[in-house]
This record gives C-alpha cells, structure tokens and sequence, in this order.
C-alpha cells in the first residue's frame, strides 16, 4: 500500500548474514552498504536497520522498530514488553538452542549453583542473571562483561562465568567446567505491541512471519522428480520418503508417470541409486526457497 512503511530490524552482526539469506528465501531481497546501518530493501512498504541482538528488543518495545529478530534471552534480559510473532531457528546458524550456562575453572571447588555463594560471576547477561540468583536466594555479585569473558574466570578475575554456547567447545578449551545451565535460546522474530493494533501493519508482519517460516521449512529439503514406467510404480514408490504422499501423474500418450517428492537433501545421495536400479529415469533434483503450509499461518 503506497504511503506505508514497516520498520524492520536486522540483527548486527553473526546473526546478520544468516538473516538475511533467510529473508531473500522468503522473497525480500535485502543490500547491506558497509558504510550505514540502514541497508536497501526491495519492498517500498518496508525500511530497514542494522541493530545489535542485544539491543533489539527495547528498539521494538519503544517503537523505533515495527518488528525485529533476535534472541529470547536479550528479550529477557531488558524485561521487554513485545509481542512474539514466531520461533525462527535456522540451520544455516545452529540446528540446536544456544544455552547460557554457569562455569567455572575444572580445579574449582563449585560444583553447583548453590557453592557461588558469595562468589563473583561475570556476563553479558546481568539483569537475567541477578534475578536468577535473586529468585533462588544465592547471593552473588554480578559484573557485566565487555567480552573474552572465559579469558577472566581462566585468569582467576572472577570465580564464575555466566556464557552462551551451543556445545559446549569454547569454554572446555579455556579449562572450565559446566555446572549449570541457566536458560535456553533461540531466535524470535518480534512485534511491538501497538504495531499490530495497526491493521495494515499488523497483515504486514503476518505475511513476513509466514513466508520467513516458509523459507526456514525449505531448509536442507530439495525436491525430486522422477519419471517411472507403470509397471515399476509401486515399487519406487514404496522406497520414497516424502513429507506427504508423492505427486503422481501419467504421461500423455505413455505408459510411464511422472513422480514428484519433497525429501531431505542428505538421502538423496542413497536414495537416487536405489530407484534407478527399480526402473526410475530421468531424475531431476531442484532446489526450494519455500514450503509453506496452514500450520505456519501466525495467529
């Protein structure tokens, strides 16, 4: 609609390209200049800006910004009242939640949550991390981190750390220990409140949460197309793993049909000999940018 604009937040940083990928699989394509924060967006409806995860929430909340993606735990940490419109974990970056965790040197005598008692713990993460230990009644003092915050509990500044991580790697490498896990996470993409009272913002949000799902169930899934004499069919169609039943359809004028199949790309490779030795010919395998289905509608 002309004269409208949604004002949307790509998260800075690791989370960036990913996102953007994602964001062109759904259909928007997305320039990023590397001399501003506010790239170009195929859509007139739409504006633009590089904010940081940790800050994109509060962004959100105010107004600044329509919608935005980033983290649960930096939507936890500031207390932001936002609306959450979908989950958006995209394998391109992690097939698994990141978790914050409590470590600590491998010599250390804290083994649980309950022996920091008294104790320094550095994070990024300050406000979630007080009021977790508030809530449990452990008292601890909490320093925020500006970075290498493995580096400071390895050099004895502090006692414990509080870090994200998905295995775990980083902070073995550093000789620490994990002893708790306080919270998991994972991407959001997120709303401000009065955005969608909005009718016309509201659709607008609806119709990006529904094709950036799209894109995000196309990940890693390729499709398969095949032709197959009659005689062969129900052979190769038994060994087909798809999402639903394939999609068959006779050839004018033949006695062969044409069978199509969405499938996960890693099987494809044992999957191709195995029909072509059952008589299938012709096989085409192409790529997807979406798989779109009612579940993935936003409320």
């Amino acid at each position: 609609m002309k004269g409208k604009i949604l004002k949307l937040g790509i998260p800075k940083g690791s989370l960036e390209k990913s996102t953007i990928d994602i964001f062109q699989n759904a259909g928007w394509r997305i320039i990023v200049s590397a001399r501003n924060y506010f790239p170009v967006v195929d859509d007139v409806n739409i504006s633009c800006s590089l904010i940081r995860a940790q800050e994109m929430a509060r962004y959100v909340e105010n107004g600044v910004l329509d919608i935005g993606l980033t983290g649960l735990d930096w939507i936890l940490e500031y207390g932001a009242d936002v609306e959450v419109i979908s989950d958006l974990i995209y394998s391109k970056i992690s097939t698994k939640k990141a978790k914050w965790v409590l470590a600590v040197p491998t010599e250390s005598d804290i083994n649980t949550i309950e022996d920091c008692a008294g104790k320094t713990i550095s994070t990024e993460l300050v406000n979630f991390t007080k009021k977790y230990f508030e809530k449990r009644k452990i008292p601890v003092k909490i320093e925020f981190s500006w970075g290498a915050t493995e580096a400071k509990v390895s050099e004895g500044l502090v006692d414990a750390i509080v870090e994200v991580t998905e295995t775990g790697t980083t902070i073995r490498a550093h000789g620490l220990k994990i002893i708790h896990t306080l919270l998991e996470t994972n991407t959001k993409l997120i709303a401000n409140r009065n955005s969608m009272r909005d009718r016309w913002k509201k659709s607008k949000i609806q119709q990006i949460a529904l094709l950036l799902r799209g894109a995000l169930n196309a990940e890693n899934m390729v499709g398969l197309k095949m032709n197959v004499p009659e005689d062969k069919l129900d052979e190769v169609v038994n060994v087909l793993p798809c999402l639903t039943a394939p999609t068959i359809a006779q050839l004018y004028n033949e006695k062969w049909f044409s069978v199509e199949i969405v499938i996960n790309e890693e099987v494809v490779r044992e999957l191709i000999p195995k029909i072509i030795e059952l008589g299938a010919d012709g096989i085409i395998e192409y790529s997807l940018n979406k798989i779109v289905s009612k579940k993935d509608i936003p409320l």
